[in-house]
């Protein structure tokens, strides 16, 4: 009899770890290859492992909601159909054999802690694999660093290529030696932010406490750091649709027929973005230190609403595309998105965010950029308004338009807020002059 070792994948090159969020077979299950045996959650997407051969689910190491590294077992296959399956090494309710960072509350008591195994090193310039992997410690660690404002970067650990785990950072805290801290933070922790040291609140009578899940803990995280690290600033404009709506209006049942896809305003926009990104290029770029990146691909983000957290899969070289390019990309990822389908590359690369609030009827927003990115344009409710308009005889009269407001956050550390409202201004000017022969 066969058994075939099941491990965690590693979703992307600066991936360390993996959250088991789902199994979708049970101990004795028969599997079939490429099936879907387990769901994971990491830093970059929720998606469906396959099993890599056919056989009969054996043993499950590592219960739904535990993180590991990559490349840990999370299970094993018997090969061999209706062969006898062994008692699991570890049930979905037991603790796995592989090491698992404690939680809180059951950390041991501060002087049974070991001497910090950790060591700190200043030579690294954050660019190496090592270096990634590190700096991808676990929530947990990550969230302990904040609050004592320190750099895990410069840290190096005794987990996998030198990442910190929760034994190496309390140790490393406990033992009193000057700490490195994250650039901007002082002594007492991140400066200009909220204290550290404030209460939790508690829970009263009749309230009900669920953990976060593992991808709301993480767009936790990357909301609280990016407003860390950005200068963050919103501007707004109003755009007319009205040209826009009649070209669909128009077009619609042409364009369907001929795509197999719905026309939406969106394919618009981010046509529209894309050509606005050539003219100006900052606002396609990324931060380095002193540096600045100016993307040479234009790759929008959408995100997209799922009931369980957001997630925001990426159109690649979308200046590439045209109208009906882009509407069967944005319709496709969406809808894989929504599926668990999606492979780490396609969440992957983008260098511009584009988000919709809109479709839930809200007018405006200030979105939160999305990092390493500089900028994030939100849409409004599409909807009809009145407006005044200059009439034939050069007086005004109120007419029925069909607008949005946008919104754009931008980094105004390398954005100015004139070159943010010359690009809203581009926008405005490309879509209500949108070429009907633009489809």
């Amino acid at each position: 009899m066969a058994r075939v070792d099941i491990i965690m994948p590693q979703m992307g090159e600066s991936i360390a770890e993996g959250t088991l969020s789902k199994w979708l077979k049970k101990v004795g299950d028969e599997v079939k290859r490429d099936e879907p045996i387990f769901e994971i959650s990491t830093d970059k997407v929720d998606a469906e492992i396959p099993a890599p051969a056919g056989g009969v689910l054996a043993e499950i190491l590592v219960k739904e909601g535990e993180t590991v590294a990559v490349q840990t077992v999370v299970a094993r296959l018997e090969t061999e159909k209706g062969a006898a399956v062994s008692a699991p090494a570890a049930s979905p309710s037991a603790s796995p054999p592989a090491q698992r960072e404690a939680t809180p509350a059951s950390a041991p008591a501060r002087q049974e802690r070991p001497a910090p195994a950790i060591a700190v090193s200043h030579s690294g310039n954050g660019n190496s694999f090592e270096d990634r992997v590190r700096t991808k410690s676990s929530p947990l660690v990550r969230k302990i660093a904040a609050e004592h404002g320190l750099n895990i970067a410069s840290m190096q650990g005794t987990g996998v290529a030198g990442r910190v785990t929760k034994r190496d950072i309390v140790g490393f805290i406990d033992s009193g030696v000057a700490t490195p801290r994250a650039p901007g933070v002082g002594a007492g922790g991140w400066t200009g932010g909220p204290p550290h040291a404030l209460p939790l609140p508690q829970p009263w009578a009749g309230d009900v406490v669920e953990p976060m899940s593992k991808m709301r803990s993480l767009i936790s995280e990357h909301m609280v750091a990016s407003r860390h690290t950005s200068a963050h600033v919103t501007s707004f404009i109003e755009i007319d649709f009205t040209r826009i709506a009649r070209i669909r209006a128009k077009k619609r049942a042409e364009f369907e027929a001929a795509t197999g896809q719905k026309l939406t305003y969106m394919p618009f926009i981010i046509k529209s973005v894309t050509q606005g990104l050539r003219e100006f290029p900052v606002i396609n770029s990324s931060v380095a230190g002193t540096n600045v990146i100016y993307r040479k691909q234009i790759n929008i983000g959408i995100a997209v609403a799922l009931e369980w957290g957001l997630i925001v899969p990426v159109i690649k070289h979308a200046d590439d595309l045209s109208l009906s390019g882009i509407t069967r990309a944005l319709n496709d990822l969406a809808e894989r998105a929504r599926a668990k389908k999606l492979s780490p590359e396609e969440v992957q690369e983008g260098t511009f965010t584009i988000t919709n609030p809109g479709v839930f009827g809200s007018l405006m927003g200030t979105p939160i950029i999305n990092q390493p990115q500089v900028a994030i344009l939100g849409v409004g409710a599409i909807e009809k308004r009145p407006k005044v308009l200059p009439g034939a005889d050069g007086e005004d009269t109120i007419a029925i338009r069909t607008c949005a407001y946008f919104s754009i956050s931008f980094d105004h550390r390398v954005i100015d807020g004139a070159v943010a409202d010359q690009f809203l201004a581009y926008l405005k000017k490309t879509i209500e002059s949108f070429p009907e022969t633009g489809l």
